[in-house]
Formats: structure tokens, C-alpha cells, sequence
């Protein structure tokens, strides 16, 4: 059987001892971040990519284990499986490989083969299989299916040789090695054709480009597999997969055809047309699209995985006083305040969009609310009336002597968080309109710890999202927030229990077990207190410990990414160079100069104390990039508004393998397509831009009616 280390160390190149240590982590609980961070030694520093792959694919060869063990016991219980047969099944490595040599044997519904082995017919097709042989002499076929007439069963000899075909014919098309060679040219030759149906007439449809649409299988990009699944779901658009099908019985009866008795040859030919035709073809092209479409999603999914982790990692503006615009024409615009912990203080209801004397009692308000609470960040929604917002909260500042920094910020999820259960829960008393207002405030002061909240197929990075293997997507989503949660540290006095419950180790139950704790005792000193909550027990606390900063507290490590199991190293180095614990981060040279080796023990190594100096000498540090935020051009509210040509600052929201969605504050997010990113050729978006990056545009073309606009980054 499979000896998944070795093939693992082969596949990931890796050494076996990398392989078995890792894999002995994770059975013990151990999570990846946790593994990645302070388990170097043992996995020879492998980084969280090279674990999650591992973690993956030996998911998928264990499973692929199970399912062998399954097969050759089915087979076996027959009495039909072969020491050639088993040679065959234990080595794959591939689902479709197995499932394909296990077809034969597998239990299935009555078929037309099954029916004419009922009638007796299988003596037949063995007699017309032992004709088909180089030195077959002529036979008469109709002859020899004369003698398996039956009254009650087969009443001609045309129904009996089409029995026999018919059990002939299942043979040819689940023969393992037959499938596997047309799926290949399938896959290799095949393309895929499209037409929209007659009912949308040109010009009528978001899938236009996919009127006439041919492409190689092999060549089709992720976005436009989706969008034809896509589609043919919603009924637009029909879409085939075209090959060419007289190459494939010519390659068919090369492999089963061995005689040259006409008769033979004949009925052999029109045995692997039906074969093909009735058996093969629909299931190989249903194969096809299900290998394309897994492509695809795996695609779109990565994607996603790299916009929600830019998204999720964009710099914080700063846990400042903060007043939060939720805008609104109709129904006015909601304002929440904000401290500088993101306790909701104040909200407050203003018109300014209604008439001269609402503005004015709107601009009054704002001015009273940023100067009674020293505000320091206005974040207003870029959603309906932001930009009108903007100008306005712009003209109101003109009017204050500490001007605070105004910045729009992207509003996607708002309103699912303002009505889900964990909003409801943090604010029972307020209405969601509030609820939104505080979301898109703290969006501001810290990104992460507040979009966790949200299930991030709702904060809008994603490609047809909706269209992907949602459990494959719910999975890698979950990794990624994991990772970035795990990445920044979490402070554990502040923490919110859905931002506690993605640090390593710590499940939903016990996060908010470590709230309750909060709440009833007062902030946590130390990190040793973790072990007072409930259902957190040692391996919890091993995992979670050093993700978790506690600032201002009676150890100055654990404000930092420093281990609990490493502290008496680091005291030890204090100690050495004689500098108090407290002072230790302000010794950096001292640190620089330090001998390594007089520290390494039998579970703490080189990699280890390499980090260790380095988080020493800048702790507590957020690894997040700085603050930077776009200024949206004035007077440049709507579509209409635009003009080919002009220069415009925006936020890349979203990136596709075929290009960067941009906002550039007319309510509807420009493209710039991957040909319009660079001066140079481009073959991934995600070198040249990430989610959250201000960039520098120019206006292409404008499709007012279609809500579309064209974007330019290449240098003018």
C-alpha cells in the first residue's frame, strides 16, 4: 500500500524527517500557525504554505487510502480480484485513476448489458470476442446466434447479436485504460463552444462575449469557465464541448479491432460507435467540465484567499476617536462616535442632503460631536450619497480648528454584519442602521478585528463566488482569516469573542469563555491567567499563548510574540548582558552580538532565537503596512461626471486574473483590464496590485447605460 511520508517528501521536496515531524504535530492538535511559528526546529522552518499544502494533500492521499482498502475489498468479496488487477489499484495516486479501474466491478443499476446476460447472451459475446483475433478465419455470425433463440426471450437473431453487442459494448467502455487516454485528448484537443440562446437578443445579457464563444479546453482562463457554468445555469446560454469524434473511433478500433474478417470488423465497429456514443461520451465530457470547473474554483478560490488576506492585513488607521457615517439621502445619515477602544458612545441622525436649513443643522451637529469628543478620524461609507457626503463633512471641517483626517471607506458586509446575530448580541438596544455606522468606524480604526465578524463571501473580494465549491471555499476563507488573526496577534484585553475565536487553538466556546473571564474579573495581568478559564486547558494554552498580547501588563513579554516556554530563555539573556527585562528592547546592539549557541536546548534551536531577537527588538510591533488612504477627485460624484481621459486617484477592491476593479468614488467600481496594468506584459494582477493599494488611473471609456468604465494605469 501507499507510503504517504515518502510520497509526500518526494511531491512537496521535502526531507522524509520534515514530513514525519509535521504530520506528528498535527495529530497531536497542533495548528498550522502555531506549528509555522514556534515549531521550527522540528519541521526545518517549513512556512505556513509548505504546512497547509502538506496538511492538504495528505488529507487527499489518506482518503485515497481508504477508498483503495474499500475497492479491494469489494472486488474482492466478487472472487474477481487478480494479483494484475491488484498491481494496478495499489499504487494510484489519483481518484480518477482508481474510479476508473474499479468500474468494471462496481455495483450498478440494471443496464442492457445486464439485461442480456439475463437472456443468456454472454456465451455469444465471449464466441464473437474469440473471432476477433489477426488469424480469424470468416464465421457466420447470424449461424452461431441462431442456436440462442428462445421462444420467451430472444426471438431473432438480430436480438441476439445486439445482446451480445450490448454486453460487449459495457466492456469497451469501462476499460480503464481506454477512458484515461480519451480523457487526455479531450482535454489536450477538445474545445468549448458557446452560443446565447435566441430568447436575449444581442446586447441584452451580462454574457455578450460568450454570443459566439470558441476556446480550447486546455486554454480556457478561470473567470470564463465560471461564467459559463454560470450561464447555462441561469439558462442564457448553452455551452458543448466540441472534439473531434472521428479520430476517436479511429483511435478505438485501432485498440480493439485485431481482425481483418469483414464481418467482424463490422460488428465490432458498430459495438465501440454505440459503446462510445451510448456509454463513454457523456461521461468523459462530464468528467471534462468537472475537471475544468475544479480548476476553476481552485483558481478563483486562491484568489480570493489573496484579496480577503490584503483586505483583512490593510493598515489600521489607529485606535483613535472616531465619528462613523453611515450616508443616506432619504433617511438621512447615521453617525455613531466611537472612543479610541471602538466603545460605541454617541449616535446622532442628520440631514444634510434635504434642504439649506437641515444642512446647516447637520453641519452644526458635526462640529459639536468632533469637538466634545476630540475626534480625530471621520470614516464615512462609500456607498449611496458618500460622495455627497464627503463634500459635505469636507465643507464642515473648513469650520474646525483640529481637523481630523476624513477618509471613505468600503461599506461591503456593513449592512449583513448590522443584522446578524453577532451585531445583535454586541448592540441588542440599537437599530441596524446604528449598527452599520459603528461597522464601517471601526473598519477604519482596525480592519481585521472588525471584518471577522462578517462571513467574508459577503465583504465582496471574491470571483463568482457563488459558483465555487462553497465547502472548499468556506475552508480556504477560514485558513486565511486564521492565518492573518494569527499573523498580527490579537490583544487579549480587547479582543472581540469572534476575533478570539480565530486565534490558534482557541475554539468559539472557549473565546467567549475568555470574554465572560474579562468581564467578570477585570483585564488580564498576565498571560498565566489564561489558565483560569474555563475548558481552556494546557494544550489550548500552548497553542493560543503566543498570539496573545496583553499590554501594560506585569510581564513585559507578553507583549510580545515571545513563547511562555521561552521565557527563561530570554531571561537568561537579560541576565548575561545584564540589562533589566524590562529594558531589554532598548539594548538592540547588545542583542545583535549575542552567541546563539550558549542558548539552544534541546527544544529551542537557532530559528527560534532568531526570532526571539527580533520580535525583542521592536515588541508589541504591528506587522501591518502604514496608513495610507486615496482622496477622491472633486466635483466627480457620478458615471456621468467622468470624462475620457482624466486622472483620478482610487482603492484597488477587488482583483480577477483578468484585471483590478477600482474605486474611484462614482458609486460603481471601474476595471482596469490585465492588458491596462503595466507597460509590460502581465500574467498575474496579484504582482502588480492588492486590495486596499491607492492607485493612479485614467479613464479609458464610459458605458453609461451597462454602468461601465474603462480604467488605464499604464504610465501617461
Amino acid at each position: 500500500m501507499l507510503n504517504i511520508p515518502q510520497i509526500l517528501a518526494d511531491e512537496l521536496s521535502l526531507k522524509p524527517a520534515q514530513i514525519k515531524n509535521a504530520l506528528e504535530l498535527f495529530a497531536e492538535g497542533a495548528t498550522i500557525p502555531f506549528v509555522a511559528r514556534y515549531r521550527k526546529e522540528r519541521t526545518g522552518e517549513m512556512n505556513e504554505i509548505q504546512l497547509r499544502d502538506l496538511s492538504d494533500r495528505f488529507t487527499y492521499l489518506s482518503e485515497l487510502k481508504e477508498r483503495k482498502a474499500a475497492i479491494l475489498n469489494a472486488i474482492a468479496d466478487q472472487g474477481k480480484l487478480t494479483d494484475e488487477l491488484k498491481a494496478k489499484i495499489e499504487p494510484c495516486l489519483q481518484k480518477t485513476e482508481l474510479e476508473d479501474l474499479y468500474l468494471p466491478y462496481k455495483q450498478k443499476r440494471r443496464t442492457r448489458a445486464t439485461i442480456a446476460r439475463e437472456k443468456g447472451l454472454e456465451p455469444l459475446a465471449k464466441f464473437i470476442k474469440s473471432l476477433n483475433v489477426k488469424n480469424a478465419t470468416s464465421m457466420s455470425l447470424n449461424e452461431e446466434a441462431a442456436k440462442y433463440i428462445v421462444a420467451d426471450s430472444v426471438k431473432t437473431v438480430e436480438e441476439a447479436l445486439k445482446g451480445a453487442a450490448d454486453i460487449l459494448a459495457e466492456e469497451v467502455a469501462e476499460k480503464a485504460e481506454l477512458r484515461s487516454y480519451l480523457r487526455d485528448y479531450l482535454l489536450e484537443t477538445g474545445g468549448f463552444v458557446s452560443q446565447i440562446k435566441k430568447d436575449y437578443p444581442e446586447g441584452t445579457t451580462k454574457f455578450e462575449m460568450y454570443r459566439n464563444y470558441q476556446i480550447p479546453v486546455r486554454n480556457i482562463a478561470p473567470h470564463n469557465m465560471l461564467a459559463l457554468c454560470r450561464g447555462e445555469t441561469e439558462g442564457v446560454l448553452n455551452f458543448e464541448l466540441a472534439f473531434d469524434e472521428a479520430f476517436v473511433m479511429s483511435y478505438l478500433e485501432s485498440q480493439e479491432i485485431y481482425t481483418k474478417v469483414r464481418t467482424i470488423r463490422e460488428f465490432y465497429q458498430q459495438m465501440l460507435k454505440d459503446a462510445f456514443n451510448r456509454l463513454m461520451k457523456a461521461s468523459l465530457i462530464t468528467e471534462i467540465i468537472s475537471d475544468r470547473k475544479t480548476y476553476a474554483d481552485i483558481e478563483s478560490i486562491k484568489t480570493f484567499e489573496i484579496n480577503l488576506r490584503e483586505l483583512l492585513l490593510s493598515p489600521p488607521a489607529g485606535m483613535k476617536p472616531t465619528l462613523a457615517i453611515d450616508p443616506g439621502f432619504r433617511t438621512g445619515c447615521k453617525v455613531a462616535v466611537l472612543d479610541q477602544t471602538g466603545k460605541f458612545l454617541q449616535y446622532q441622525a442628520v440631514f444634510p442632503h434635504q434642504g439649506e436649513l437641515e444642512r446647516s443643522q447637520a453641519a452644526n451637529t458635526i462640529k459639536k460631536l468632533i469637538e466634545k469628543h476630540n475626534i480625530e478620524l471621520i470614516a464615512i461609507g462609500n456607498g449611496t450619497a458618500g460622495r455627497e457626503t464627503d463634500e459635505f463633512v469636507s465643507e464642515v471641517l473648513k469650520t474646525v480648528e483640529r481637523k481630523p483626517i476624513r477618509v471613505i471607506v468600503n461599506e461591503s458586509g456593513a449592512s449583513i454584519y448590522s443584522a446578524s446575530e453577532v451585531a445583535i448580541a454586541e448592540f441588542p438596544d440599537l437599530d441596524v442602521t446604528v449598527r452599520g455606522a459603528i461597522s464601517i468606524g471601526r473598519r477604519l480604526q482596525d480592519p481585521l478585528a472588525e471584518l471577522v465578524k462578517i462571513d467574508p463571501k459577503s465583504i465582496g473580494v471574491g470571483q463568482y463566488q457563488h459558483d465555487v465549491d462553497q465547502k472548499l471555499l468556506k475552508k480556504k476563507l477560514d485558513e486565511t482569516v486564521e492565518s492573518c488573526v494569527n499573523y498580527v496577534g490579537v490583544d487579549l484585553n480587547t479582543a472581540s469573542k469572534e476575533l478570539l475565536a480565530f486565534v490558534s487553538g482557541i475554539t468559539p466556546t472557549i473565546a467567549k469563555n475568555i470574554v465572560t473571564y474579562r468581564n467578570e474579573h477585570g483585564a488580564f495581568k498576565n498571560r498565566r491567567l489564561l489558565m483560569k478559564v474555563s475548558k481552556l486547558g494546557a494544550k489550548a494554552f500552548e497553542q493560543s499563548a503566543g498570539f496573545l498580547r496583553i499590554r501594560g501588563g506585569e510581564n513585559p513579554l507578553d507583549n510580545t510574540a515571545v513563547h511562555p516556554e521561552s521565557y527563561s530563555v530570554v531571561q537568561a539573556i537579560a541576565s548575561d548582558l545584564n540589562v533589566p527585562l524590562e529594558q531589554i528592547s532598548q539594548a538592540a546592539q547588545k542583542l545583535k552580538s549575542i552567541n546563539f549557541k550558549k542558548y539552544v536546548t534541546t527544544t529551542i534551536g537557532e530559528p527560534t532565537l532568531r526570532d526571539i531577537i527580533n520580535e525583542l527588538e521592536k515588541p508589541g510591533r504591528d506587522p501591518r503596512a502604514q496608513f495610507k488612504y486615496a482622496t477622491f477627485k472633486e466635483g466627480i460624484k457620478e458615471i456621468k461626471d467622468l470624462k475620457i481621459g482624466m486622472e483620478l486617484e482610487g482603492i484597488i477592491t477587488n482583483v480577477a486574473n483578468f484585471g483590478a476593479f477600482v474605486d474611484i468614488g462614482v458609486h460603481q467600481d471601474g476595471l482596469v483590464h490585465i492588458s491596462q496594468l503595466a507597460d509590460r506584459f502581465v500574467a498575474d494582477p496579484n504582482q502588480i496590485v492588492k486590495v486596499g493599494q491607492v492607485v493612479k488611473v485614467w479613464v479609458l471609456e464610459i458605458n453609461e447605460k451597462l454602468k461601465r468604465i474603462s480604467l488605464s494605469m499604464k504610465a501617461r
